[in-house]
């Protein structure tokens, strides 16, 4: 079936604006729940009604975005089985599995404790409700955890996990521990809750800063800001730690969305992170008579040897770019995207071969196209590949040569998303020291320039989050699993004008949502702390 391209994109705009939208609440929530258990456990061990009403303030502004954001996350769910329900189909028994336990187990926890953290001050001992508080936080890490488990193994599958059974030709899960620890989705778990840490506290922080600037609630404001300084100097500092685990996770298992994401185009040794810089567009056939990076920037200023270490701990190491990885280099062991595409079509025609046999009844070519299909054809540093797993590259077949031209991410996007995040995480650490610094002399109350930079601050880190989700997911296309799924082949074959109905729709919605959360915590921060409760 020829691949409608207009729905394509308007199916993948849908996913992104539905899911950028959704992720605006969900750091807010990871990162606010964990405060607020915070400033309640201060309450709790001094018994002071200050930190009772600090405590309270914070809640009721969690509170709002805790109940807005559950309601955008379940559109998610229904645009799985309307727009991408050929990828539901392929994966959904090995998808499905920590989504069903974030939903069984992290959701009701939510749900349980949330209504004891927020309606049972007056109901429960002060010890019960602490307990509820935390168990509230941790219900909600809890949740980004298993969906991040999910999203991990979309990044990188591997047979240490799944199989693909031939019978139903679907992926099935083999080994659920393996699927949980997998090391792709544990960085990324961890990069994502202290990104939200991050987040919390420069809201925290800004917030209270506003109130300094205007003179008014100085006390609450003080305590709050110093507890933010604090939790955000350690959250930022994790951040950019954790991220740079990473970074080389996913120099060792997406090499293509690394070199987008820096713009490397042929590949060397002791390769450079380009710290600021415009990425040329380079076509497929230019880059075929690339022999350096020469012309693959407009400008740009290098940092030699750290994208070597970043992905390979060695300065001097070899990091592909985008042209070995289209047109292959055998002196490191890297096949051409065309010999990808050729053992593709191979395990396509296998799994053909075998259910024309299986309705045949021959047993013995079923057996040989199942072990051709199951055939071990590559050992990349010890961990062996299936022509199986290669299957997904058969289908570029059906594009005009092979599909190369969609081999790899969009660099520009890819390039200018991860450089912005990063360049805001530094702002952030720098923001948090000198706020710690001012906080710890006593000199951060009067200081107007660093407290007017805490409160412009306050948008900052959803965008920079936002363009982490973006350097994420457009890294990884042209596939919906990387390597196993492309998302031309993911997506449902229904009637343009349905897709770009439901976008709007939920545009509308996600506006008047947007504007409805805005209004609401607006309103609270006029009121101030006095009007928490």
């Amino acid at each position: 079936m020829a691949v409608d391209y207009s729905m394509l994109e308007w199916a993948r705009a849908q996913f992104a604006m539905t899911a950028i939208f959704h992720f605006f609440f969900v750091p807010f929530t990871l990162g606010m729940s964990f405060m607020v258990a915070f400033f309640e456990t201060i309450y709790v061990k001094t018994g002071k009604a200050e930190w009772k009403q600090i405590t309270q303030f914070w809640q009721l502004l969690f509170g709002i975005n805790f109940a807005i954001g559950l309601s955008t996350g379940i559109i998610h769910e229904f645009e799985f089985g309307t727009n991408w329900s050929t990828y539901s189909w392929v994966v959904g028994d090995l998808f499905g599995a920590p989504l069903a336990i974030e939903g069984v187990v992290a959701f009701f926890m939510e749900a349980t404790f949330a209504a004891i953290a927020f309606f049972g001050w007056k109901r429960v001992s002060k010890g019960v409700h602490l307990t509820s508080s935390w168990l509230l936080a941790a219900g909600s890490n809890l949740s980004a955890l298993w969906i991040l488990i999910a999203n991990g193994f979309m990044q990188h599958p591997t047979s240490a996990f799944y199989t693909f059974n031939i019978d139903t030709a679907r992926l099935e899960l083999t080994n659920f521990m393996n699927l949980i620890m997998q090391p792709v989705a544990q960085v990324k778990f961890l990069h994502v809750v202290t990104a939200s840490y991050t987040l919390a506290a420069v809201f925290v922080l800004g917030v209270s800063s506003l109130y300094l600037l205007k003179g008014k609630y100085t006390e609450f404001a003080k305590k709050s800001a110093t507890v933010a300084a604090s939790f955000g100097l350690i959250a930022s500092i994790a951040v950019a730690v954790i991220g740079d685990d990473h970074a080389y996770e996913v120099a060792n298992t997406q090499p293509t969305k690394i070199a987008s994401l820096e713009g490397l185009i042929v590949g060397e040794k002791s390769a450079p992170i380009v710290a600021i810089g415009i990425p040329n567009k380079v076509s497929v056939e230019e880059m075929k008579n690339m022999k350096d990076n020469e012309g693959s920037f407009a400008f740009e200023v290098p940092l030699p040897g750290l994208l070597s270490i970043l992905g390979k701990r060695d300065p001097n190491a070899f990091v592909p770019g985008i042209k070995d990885l289209i047109y292959g280099n055998e002196e490191y062991g890297i096949w051409s995207w065309d010999r990808l595409v050729a053992e593709g079509q191979r395990a396509i025609k296998d799994l053909q071969a075998y259910h024309v046999a299986k309705k045949a009844g021959n047993e013995a070519a079923m057996k040989a196209a199942e072990e051709d299909f199951h055939a071990i054809v590559a050992d990349v540093d010890g961990t062996k590949v299936e022509r199986a797993e290669l299957m997904g590259y058969g289908y570029f077949a059906e594009l005009p040569n092979n599909g190369i031209n969609r081999a790899f991410p969009p660099v520009a996007p890819a390039f200018f998303s991860f450089h912005l995040m990063v360049s805001l995480g530094f702002w952030f650490i720098l923001l948090f020291i000198l706020a710690y610094v001012a906080v710890s002399k006593g000199t951060y109350w009067n200081n107007k320039m660093l407290q007017k930079a805490a409160l412009f601050t306050v948008p900052l880190p959803w965008i920079a989050i936002s363009f982490g989700w973006m350097s994420a997911e457009i890294g990884r296309q042209p596939w919906t699993v990387f390597g196993v799924l492309p998302t031309f082949k993911s997506v449902t074959p229904i009637d343009l004008v349905n897709v770009q109905a439901t976008f709007f729709m939920f545009l509308v919605a996600f506006v008047v949502l947007g504007i409805a959360e805005l209004k609401m915590l607006f309103t609270v921060v006029k009121n101030g702390p006095k009007g928490a409760h």
